[in-house]
């Protein structure tokens, strides 16, 4: 048995912030039904990698899904939702509330046909406010954190190039869903999960903002150093870039004594994370000097024998052949089909010590499963056949 055998979970989420939500509870034994439009949703397809259009982003957030292929304006499509729904535990769907009501997918309407169901959404900005009701993407949430202002130049703010405020909305919602169902263990009643990606974003970036509000310093945009400790900066080795974090008196010691200054450790332009941090080109500059003429893993060797937080920094063609990563278990090759080779996809990167993960399963093609999920729900083979017929329905079995 699996920590979530048993629960059904209905996809209706887009992009990351609710696929990832569900796929996280797909790899812990959720069945996990991806509901999608006939031909497959718009998110099905950015960065194509297999012949049908299937994206890279899509085979990581939609694998141990079922898919379900309807035309969700149709009367037949609206009947199948609503007889799944009675048989679900979770809906998941990242969506503001308006487009959740005209779905049919507010916990109103869903309440009224499962009671104790439990509602997960997303939306960008939260449901009170003046931006309440827009929509947004994860960049947006980047840049009203704080985090691009201070990880730019002076001349330009830089967001990251990963979405990590759409996957942390993500992890958020899978933890509400948690305790939305814990709470229905004890009390039978399913409620509403609602994440957002300005919450998630300013959560993250939360200590920014405890800084300015207690310190009274706006902090300046710095680069890949940090404000709050030092060296902590991206250097450039003899054929690469590897990164160190020095945070702590004891860790900066080990670091001063390693590049030959150990009289940098009772200097008190650096007795502390917030003075170096001040001071940090200085320790950046004698940094750069100690990379410069070693190699990336003459470097990390040496970092890593003296305890001192460091990595490489890996191009995206690097990281799944490093051997710290093939090491993890984290990383399965599923086979899609039409791509070139098998694609190599991170599970949730935990593990518990007594329920481990089946094997993972691919991502689906568009309405791959909808025959057997609706005969699953007492729909007879006739009446699939019909609603195929009258396009309310895609089968791709």
């Amino acid at each position: 048995m699996k920590p979530l055998d048993g629960v059904r979970v209905l996809d209706f989420g887009r992009y990351i912030a609710g696929p990832y939500c569900a796929a996280l509870l797909g790899d812990y034994g959720a069945e996990v039904i991806r509901v999608e439009r006939i031909g497959g949703n718009e998110d099905r397809f950015p960065v194509p990698v297999a012949e049908d259009g299937a994206g890279a982003g899509f085979l990581q957030m939609n694998r141990n899904k079922k898919s379900l292929a309807l035309s969700l304006g149709s009367e037949g499509g609206r009947a199948i939702v609503r007889r799944l729904v009675a048989t679900a535990d979770i809906v998941v769907a990242n969506m503001p509330a308006d487009a959740l009501a005209k779905a049919g997918l507010d916990l109103a309407s869903l309440r009224a046909i499962k009671p104790n169901i439990i509602l997960v959404t997303a939306t960008a900005f939260g449901e009170a406010g003046p931006m309440a009701g827009r929509v947004g993407f994860d960049a947006v949430g980047q840049a009203m954190s704080g985090v691009p202002w201070l990880t730019g130049t002076p001349d330009q703010p830089y967001r990251a190039q990963v979405n990590y405020v759409d996957f942390g909305t993500a992890l958020h919602c899978a933890f509400g869903a948690m305790l939305a169902l814990r709470e229905r263990d004890r009390t039978g009643r399913g409620q509403q999960v609602s994440g957002s990606l300005l919450g998630t974003a300013t959560a993250m970036a939360n200590a920014l903002s405890i800084d300015h509000a207690l310190n009274g310093v706006e902090r300046t945009p710095m680069g890949n150093r940090s404000f709050g400790s030092g060296p902590t900066d991206m250097f450039r080795t003899s054929d690469g870039w590897i990164i160190t974090q020095i945070v702590s008196n004891p860790i900066f010691a080990r670091w001063a004594k390693l590049v030959g200054a150990p009289e940098l450790i009772d200097d008190p332009l650096y007795a502390d994370d917030m003075a170096r941090g001040d001071n940090g080109v200085a320790l950046s500059e004698r940094m750069a000097a100690w990379c410069l003429g070693r190699t990336t893993e003459a470097a990390m060797e040496a970092l890593g024998a003296a305890r001192i937080p460091a990595g490489p920094v890996l191009a995206p063609s690097q990281v799944m052949a490093h051997p710290q990563v093939q090491a993890s278990g984290f990383v399965e090759q599923v086979r899609y089909p039409g791509t070139a080779a098998p694609a190599p996809i991170v599970g949730a990167p935990l593990t518990l010590s007594d329920s481990p993960r089946d094997p993972m399963v691919r991502a689906p093609q568009a309405g791959e499963h909808s025959a057997s999920i609706l005969a699953g729900i007492g729909f007879a083979a006739d009446e699939i056949a019909a609603l195929v017929a009258a396009g309310a329905m895609q089968t791709g079995e």
